[in-house]
């Protein structure tokens, strides 16, 4: 496994020594849509979730940590973490808002640069943007779908801009020597974050074994632990619901999150999410993501809608929540 000097170490265990080899080929930038150092990222991959990158970078010049070995597999980007001819992704999330908006700060923009630029001498990754899902090259979360399991905006517009005509172009510069590295590190641009790092959230989760039946065409209000409410306000939250629907191979699952002021009773609906449709097994596991913030006496719900009937078998919320 291969560790990058300028990075902190903070192994994760026991995925570092568990997880398949991986011939690395491209590196994947996200945005963790919260304003946390790199070592708050290694303490919420090993402590809360399942799923990990290969690194944290947070908002000063220097915070960069590396929680996996490049050439070990690492669980962020769906179909890209490892194919079936053993080439995979390299992952870094990097700190955000909590709502995925403000662009990446001169340091982060730094930081990406110099970490693009080693994993191109130390492991081959081509200068160049992908062209498809699986080609080798560079590229940031949303830009093919096979690189999440349902659908995501990740590292967000103002991010997606930057990585196109500062990051990439930064690479290329640096690794071929057009551009030279700063010889003291990059002073961080001032910035703000909501919450502050200081500002400890509250960790959620719930699981709940069974569910309800699913009628066609019918949106169906999702109960977790306690009742529908996932979080009410006043707080900002980021959630990842997990829901597990049994049905008709084909079936095709869409889910959508709410906000529902208790005075009014009339719900903020959002955009739908395709979670996509149930396999030849008649399982599909979906995955529905959502940042946000709700006022004193709102509430945040899901709901799910399926074109032929089934049943939710299996609900999982995870998720974070700071008081406001």
């Amino acid at each position: 496994m291969a560790w990058y000097p300028r990075a902190t170490k903070m192994e994760l265990q026991p995925e570092s020594d568990a997880q398949p080899a991986i011939k690395p080929t491209q590196f994947i930038v996200h945005s963790i849509i919260a304003p946390w150092t790199a070592k708050r990222v290694y303490e919420y991959w090993r402590d809360s979730t399942n799923l990990e990158s290969h690194f944290g970078i947070g908002y000063e010049a220097g915070d960069v940590g590396q929680f996996i070995g490049t050439e070990t597999r690492a669980d962020a980007n769906a179909g890209a973490n490892r194919r079936s001819d053993g080439t995979g992704a390299v992952s870094a999330e990097t700190a955000s808002n909590l709502q995925g908006s403000d662009p990446w700060t001169d340091a982060q923009v730094e930081e990406l640069i110099r970490l693009g630029v080693w994993l191109h001498q130390k492991h081959g990754i081509p200068l160049r943007i992908c062209r498809t899902h699986s080609d080798p090259g560079f590229g940031y979360h949303s830009m093919f779908s096979q690189w999440s399991t349902s659908g995501t905006a990740c590292p967000g517009a103002a991010r997606i801009k930057q990585f196109k005509t500062v990051v990439f172009p930064g690479i290329v510069a640096r690794a071929t020597g057009k551009t030279e590295e700063p010889d003291q590190p990059t002073a961080p641009a001032a910035v703000t974050p909501t919450p502050k790092e200081t500002d400890v959230p509250d960790l959620i989760t719930e699981v709940v074994a069974g569910g309800p039946d699913l009628k066609a065409g019918e949106w169906k209000l999702l109960q977790m632990a306690k009742d529908t409410a996932l979080a009410q306000g006043p707080c900002r939250y980021t959630f990842a619901a997990y829901v597990v629907v049994t049905g008709k191979p084909g079936t095709r699952v869409t889910g959508r999150f709410h906000d529902l002021p208790l005075a009014t009773g009339k719900p903020s609906l959002d955009l739908r999410q395709d979670a996509g449709v149930i396999g030849a097994d008649g399982t599909l596991n979906c995955l529905f993501t959502r940042p946000g913030e709700l006022v004193k006496d709102e509430q945040l719900k899901l709901e799910v809608l399926v074109d032929a009937d089934a049943k939710v078998t299996h609900r999982l919320i995870r998720g974070l929540r700071w008081t406001i």
